[in-house]
């Protein structure tokens, strides 16, 4: 009986335009941003940070970008691992100082803060992602996903062999030296669960907003023009260059960005064959597919339903039942591909879609239609 339109009147464009149109889902927002930053803090643990709380908010970040791309766009990309691996290099880069030689000459970049690091591997990303994003120009389809296919393997095999990168490790691994905010350390082996976990939510809490806003928006609306049929949208005045080109540099740049805090704040020490391999591109993308495409929201359910399956399954077949590890690892990959194919067949804009339909149906009840 709550959750009605009746009696919420709009009395001008910006309340017609307003992200949450309904009362009941703006409080409920407001609600879920006052748990989150005022209870989540104080009542977590290593535990629950490690296992989920990072995972999904660093998860839903890279799942929005594809779905930039995927969702709004229409251009397939299975190249999200090696942008996560672009994101992850340059905040390194940018938080140990980058050396640079120009004409003999070496020049040093001292130290970048954590927070400004992040970002700027993300516009690192951005730059990259355009620059693998131009065959979208000319190609579509089958053969767009292989072009970022084969940027995922290149961008692996470019860090593994380019020296530079990790600073001329002889492990190849980049190891995030303690950086903090206010103080407070954020990376490296002294960090405290609540100031991680915040470090991460403020960044997806701002790029859920900014991921919002584009897509309601004339950019948004360009994307999706050329996701329907890409002739007519030209036809109609919509430039294909920039309107992909785009997609592609907001996507790489929020994929970036969850490589920075993937590297940085989840794991400290990463090896880029092993964290940033396809098997991370498929995950992101399945995330994507499951949570429903073209869907903010979607890019969220799709990563907390991955992040919570696993420790789900650990908890109930391994901690419960005693089976073994390896079996409920197998039975996670059969769920996985199961569930996918199911959306697929009957609900291809996945838990959105729904949890659109449940909207619907709370808004008509108790009456049948």
């Amino acid at each position: 009986m709550l959750y009605r339109e009746a009696g919420d009147f709009k009395t001008s464009y910006t309340d017609d335009g307003q992200t949450f149109p309904i009362k009941f889902d703006r409080i409920g927002y407001y609600v879920a941003l006052i748990v989150a930053f005022a209870i989540v803090p104080f009542v977590i643990n290593d535990y629950w940070v490690n296992a989920i709380f990072l995972p999904f908010l660093i998860y839903a970040i890279a799942a929005i970008g594809l779905n930039v791309l995927v969702g709004y766009c229409g251009q397939v990309s299975l190249g999200t691992g090696g942008f996560m691996a672009v994101g992850a290099y340059a905040c390194y880069k940018f938080m140990t100082g980058i050396d640079i030689w120009i004409g003999g000459v070496q020049y040093a970049l001292p130290p970048i803060n954590i927070f400004f690091s992040v970002i700027l591997a993300g516009f690192v990303t951005a730059i990259v992602g355009v620059l693998f994003g131009l065959p979208s120009l000319r190609i579509k389809g089958f053969y767009l996903a292989v072009a970022t296919l084969a940027a995922q393997f290149f961008l692996v095999w470019l860090f593994n062999k380019w020296s530079w990168t990790y600073n001329y490790s002889a492990s190849g691994q980049i190891s995030a030296p303690e950086r903090g905010m206010f103080g407070v350390p954020v990376t490296g082996p002294n960090t405290e669960a609540w100031a991680t976990y915040l470090f991460c939510l403020v960044f997806v809490v701002v790029l859920a907003l900014i991921a919002r806003n584009l897509t309601r928006g004339s950019v948004g609306r360009k994307w999706m023009a050329i996701r329907d049929m890409d002739i007519a949208a030209e036809i109609i005045g919509v430039d294909p260059l920039k309107a992909k080109l785009s997609a592609f540099a907001v996507s790489s740049f929020y994929v970036g960005i969850a490589g920075a805090l993937f590297f940085s704040v989840y794991l400290g020490a990463v090896e880029v064959g092993e964290a940033f391999g396809i098997q991370k591109s498929f995950l992101v993308l399945f995330m994507v597919i499951i949570g429903g495409l073209g869907s903010i929201f979607g890019s969220f359910a799709g990563a907390a339903f991955l992040v919570l399956l696993p420790v789900l399954l650990k908890n109930v077949l391994v901690s419960g039942l005693g089976w073994p590890t390896d079996l409920a690892a197998h039975l996670e990959f059969m769920i996985v591909g199961a569930l996918i194919v199911t959306f697929l067949i009957l609900e291809p804009h996945g838990l959105a879609q729904l949890w659109r339909v449940i909207k619907e149906k709370l808004r008509l009840w108790p009456f049948p239609h």
